[in-house]
């Protein structure tokens, strides 16, 4: 088993972004979920902090963690470094956990480097519970360093670095495979794919898009595989099969640039374009639009609401071909 540590207040989407790259995922505490297998991507994840294996859950205590470690038996060798820290709301003397955890360790023959260990031993404390084991990965630590504001190319209503990782996992977004964002806009879904080791490919109808797009790739994703075009949504040049995957934020609120549209609806017209190229795509928008993608024979997988401010909530659905 594993213990997955995860990142924000939405646990029920950090939870389903896993279970892309973990088995039988399932939140057991605020901030904190198990699974039954890991696939070795899942520190890519943009909403899982980390991938503990685990050893034992016991009270949020002292007393309770020092006796559930006095039972642990263990081979490993080398040095080890023990890291206790407070979730949600737990609340937990973590000098204390880490003094004790250590001198058990230590007793088992392990060495002590709290800067380069071998091993790393980790007690992550919730309000109710206290969960046990040795670290398998960290997830991705560079968010911020990407923030659409920081970008060499920005427009407002650009989507965070961490969701926009979150529909790339979504999507099928792994080392090997290609995901389309066909309305890549200023590229943050693009860059993120990239980055998690597909190659990415953007398009978009604006050519000011496109060039912002190659160049924040450029800067931000160097040496990375990103294929960046001018195209209309509703008329791919891209085969069928071609892509693993599609990820893309339609435009809110606002008159699209493309003319050549069959119903008048963008989002239609983009979900019966790119249902000839793959059976696999998550969508943003900013409204509920369930009826109108069933319309296209597309179906919801998943929904999820995450608000980003007063004015707008963004709708994401995880999409399977028909």
């Amino acid at each position: 088993m594993y213990v997955l540590e995860l990142v924000g207040e939405d646990d029920a989407f950090a939870a389903y972004e896993a279970a892309m790259l973990a088995t039988d995922v399932e939140v057991v505490d605020a901030g904190v979920a198990m699974a039954t297998a890991v696939d070795p991507y899942l520190d890519r994840a943009g909403f899982t902090r980390r991938i503990i294996a685990h050893e034992a859950t016991t009270s949020p205590t002292v007393d309770a963690v020092f006796e559930a470690v006095e039972t642990l038996e263990t081979e490993r060798t080398g040095t080890v470094a023990v890291r206790a820290r407070s979730i949600r709301g737990g609340t937990i003397d973590t000098a204390a956990v880490e003094r004790t955890v250590g001198a058990i360790l230590v007793d088992r023959g392990l060495g002590v480097d709290l800067e380069s260990p071998d091993h790393e031993f980790h007690v992550l404390v919730s309000r109710t519970s206290a969960y046990l084991g040795w670290l398998v990965a960290s997830g991705a630590a560079d968010f911020a360093a990407r923030r659409p504001t920081d970008r060499p190319f920005f427009q407002p209503g650009s989507m965070a670095p961490r969701l926009a990782r979150a529909l790339v996992i979504m999507a099928g977004a792994r080392p090997g495979t290609t995901i389309l964002d066909p309305m890549c806009g200023t590229g943050g879904i693009v860059l993120e794919a990239a980055l998690v080791g597909a190659t990415a490919v953007g398009m978009d109808v604006q050519a000011h898009m496109v060039r912002g797009t190659r160049e924040n790739c450029q800067t931000l994703a160097p040496g990375r595989t990103a294929h960046v075009s001018r195209a209309d949504v509703t008329r791919l040049p891209v085969c069928a099969g071609s892509v693993d995957g599609i990820a893309f934020d339609a435009p809110y609120g606002r008159q699209s640039p493309i003319a050549s549209r069959e119903t008048g609806d963008l989002l239609t017209d983009a979900l019966d374009a790119v249902g000839g190229v793959t059976d696999a795509a998550v969508i943003v928008t900013d409204a509920p639009r369930k009826e109108a993608i069933a319309a296209t024979g597309w179906r919801v997988r998943a929904r999820f609401r995450r608000r980003v401010h007063r004015s707008l909530t963004r709708h994401i659905y995880h999409l399977d071909g028909t």
